[in-house]
């Protein structure tokens, strides 16, 4: 991972021992980033997340959504 992308994750998600367990969760809330992998992995749709954690902003979801894809398509490429 880049020092951008970490930067950018940063401005995504925060991890605090003393919230959630340290889970990682979308900044500002304390929504799992997990939650969003199971949704998405049980074919629920973004708008369907995003009704369900109103507190997680569509832009946080993209965000982690884009450096999810980015940072696995360059790992690929090492394969």
């Amino acid at each position: 991972m880049t020092a951008k992308q970490k930067a950018l994750l940063g401005n995504v998600v925060w991890i605090d021992p003393e919230r959630m367990s340290g889970a990682p969760c979308f900044k500002g809330t304390r929504v799992p980033i997990q939650a969003l992998i199971d949704h998405l992995e049980g074919n629920a749709t973004l708008e369907e997340f995003l009704a369900g954690f109103p507190s997680v902003s569509r832009d946080q979801t993209i965000q982690f959504i884009e450096l999810a894809k980015d940072t696995s398509e360059k790992s690929l490429k090492f394969l």
